[in-house]
This record gives structure tokens, sequence and C-alpha cells, in this order.
């Protein structure tokens, strides 16, 4: 049962996945705050307009999360945000390296130690993965590697709140319908289909599937320290 007062916080709710969760967790009766850079439309969000990639202004973020979010209660921290860099150990930037691994694990992790004291039992921390999180492709060096760490960082956390009444989860999405696909989508038709010949049911996946995993994690302390893959069943190679 969704309790009042919940309150979600949100990083990357702008677009895709994250507006969807947003709206989701809106239309569940939460109070949503959003962390990007750019605002969320969904009517009702509370945005932070915060750089998640620059240390001093997650920092103060923190700060003001604390302020708005007030007196301790049930807060579910929505780790959505992600840098999708495309790189190879034969094409390896180390400082885009570095600005992607900040956004996908050091900040979620800042996020988390921040905003733990506002966090009673019932809580939740969701980590959004990726089919990336537990395999490899080429041409993606830094993202799974970075996504891979997010699995490590969900297994950690459920390890440092054992007893606190607060469980995590990493949600695992495979192709998802946003822009995030678009230069697949740029290399032409036959790629797609290339793409969606990969999938079991031949389509991608909706952010609104996504989000509905999403809220089904956040009332599941049973779900402790799970990976859950949503991918449509792909085909391995």
């Amino acid at each position: 049962m969704i309790a009042a007062g919940d309150t979600v916080v949100l990083t990357g709710g702008s677009a895709g996945i994250g507006q969807a969760i947003a709206a989701r967790s809106r239309a569940d009766g939460r109070r949503v705050i959003n962390l990007s850079r750019r605002p969320c439309v969904v009517d009702g969000v509370e945005n932070l307009a915060v750089d998640l990639g620059e240390a001093a202004a997650v920092a103060e973020a923190i700060a003001r999360l604390r302020d708005l979010v007030g007196a301790r209660g049930r807060v579910h921290l929505i780790h959505n945000a992600a840098f999708p860099i495309a790189d190879a150990v034969t094409d390896f930037d180390a400082r885009a390296c570095e600005q992607a691994m900040r956004i996908n694990v050091v900040t979620p992790a800042e996020l988390t130690a921040g905003l733990l004291p506002l966090m009673a039992p019932g809580s939740s921390v969701i980590f959004i993965g990726s089919t990336l999180s537990e395999k490899g492709v080429p041409g993606r060096l830094t993202y799974c590697a970075s996504k891979h760490a997010l699995v490590g960082l969900l297994r950690a956390t459920v390890q440092d709140l054992f007893g606190a009444g607060i469980h995590a989860v990493c949600v695992c999405p495979g192709f998802v319908d946003t822009p995030l696909l678009d230069p697949l989508r740029a290399r032409g038709p036959e790629v797609m289909q290339q793409v969606l010949g990969m999938i079991s049911y031949g389509r991608l996946l909706t952010p609104e599937e996504v989000a509905d995993i999403v809220a089904f994690c956040v009332e599941r302390p049973s779900l402790n320290g799970a990976v859950i893959h949503a991918n449509l069943g792909q085909r391995e190679s």
C-alpha cells in the first residue's frame, strides 16, 4: 500500500525512462523531486536544477534536498540519470570515462549517503542499470563498466543498510524506446531491424513499462538485493 507523504527523489527525470517514472510516481500520489539539468514537465513535479557530473553541484543539491524533504520519512531514491558514452579499449578517453563514472556511479553513492539520514524504514533505493550491467558489447567500454559497477553498488548498499528497513533493487532494462536509441535509428532502418531481431517480442520496451517495474520495486522489501532484468527476452550471442 502506498503511504501518504512518500517522497520520490529522482535523477534524470526530464525525459525517457525518468519522465515516465516521474509520471507514474505522481499518479500513485507521491511527491516527486527531480534532479537534472533540464526540468521534468510532469505536472506537480518539483525540479532541482543540478549538473550531476559536478561534485560541488551534487553537494549543494544534497543540502537543498535536506531542506526540501524536511522531516525523516519514507523516501524512495531512484538513480536513473546516466551518461551514455560510446568508447572502446581501442578508442579510450580517460577524462570522458571519469565524467561518465561520476554521473553513473559516484553521484548515486553520494546521493544515497547524503539522504540516508532522512530515509526512515520503508524507504528504498532503486538503481536503473542495463542489460549491460551483466554482459559486454563492443564499443561501450565505459558504459558497460559503469553499469556493472552499479550492480556492485547495489550489493554493497544492501550490506551496509542491513537491518535498517531500507531495501535496494537494481532494475536493468534492455532496449527502450527513448531518444537514447536515436544514434541507432540514424544508421538506418536495417540497423533497427537487427536490434528488433534480437528481442523475443520483436519490439522495444516502453518507458512506461520500466516505470511500472520501478513502482512495483519501491513497495517490495522482499526484492532487497535483487537485480531485475526487463528486456522482453533478448537473444544471447
